[in-house]
């Protein structure tokens, strides 16, 4: 069982930065698979970026692609989304998910389905 906690969420400006960060219970984080997604109003939850459980490999959404970076510290059992240049359009819920990994693959899943835990989110705006 693991559990999820979102926090650093807030309201930026257009052009601004913020720094998600999800911590995890559990002592083995380091099995899991890391994604963000995020939900604006009346939208369904899109992939943002995800983190293979070694950190060696990453994934981003074209939307986010060279502004957000996505990393995890599994000793400290979270993983981070910094985002930086933001724009109205990244306003929505961020939600952190994890999925086991495969070993001696990247795997790296963007489907919301393949996730089996979910943190609440935290509220990201960014003004105009």
């Amino acid at each position: 069982q693991v559990q999820l906690v979102e926090s650093g969420g807030g309201l930026v400006q257009a052009g601004g930065s913020l720094r998600l960060s999800c911590a995890a219970s559990g002592r083995t984080f380091s099995s899991y698979v890391m994604g963000w997604f995020r939900q604006a109003p009346g939208k369904e939850r899109d992939f943002v970026a995800v983190i293979t459980g070694s950190g060696g490999d990453t994934k981003y959404a074209d939307s986010v692609k060279g502004r957000f970076t996505i990393s995890r510290d599994n000793a400290k059992s979270t993983v981070y989304l910094q985002m930086n240049s933001l724009k109205p359009e990244d306003t929505a819920v961020y939600y952190c998910a994890a999925d086991r990994d495969i070993p001696f693959i990247p795997y790296l899943p963007i489907r919301r389905n393949l996730y089996g835990y979910w943190g609440r989110g935290t509220q990201v705006t960014v003004s105009s």
